[in-house]
């Protein structure tokens, strides 16, 4: 698995999900249950990660959106 964006935003996280989706794209959240742990201030990123064989067309799919990738 490779990250390709990292934020705070679950907005924005969800979008990303929802682009990479239609775009078949399988995609994962990680650190998303790190807010039990901080105390649910929203100063953890979450994560969206997809397989390293899809890493460089999700990259694409989310600059065509206009998000910028974090990988």
């Amino acid at each position: 698995m490779k990250e390709v964006l990292r934020s705070n935003d679950v907005v924005l996280i969800s979008f990303a999900e929802a682009l990479l989706r239609d775009a078949g794209i399988d995609s994962t959240v990680v650190d998303q249950h790190m807010s039990v742990l901080e105390g649910s201030i929203g100063i953890l990123p979450r994560r969206l990660m997809v397989h390293a064989d899809y890493h460089d067309r999700a990259q694409r799919v989310l600059a065509e959106a206009g998000l910028e990738s974090s990988a």
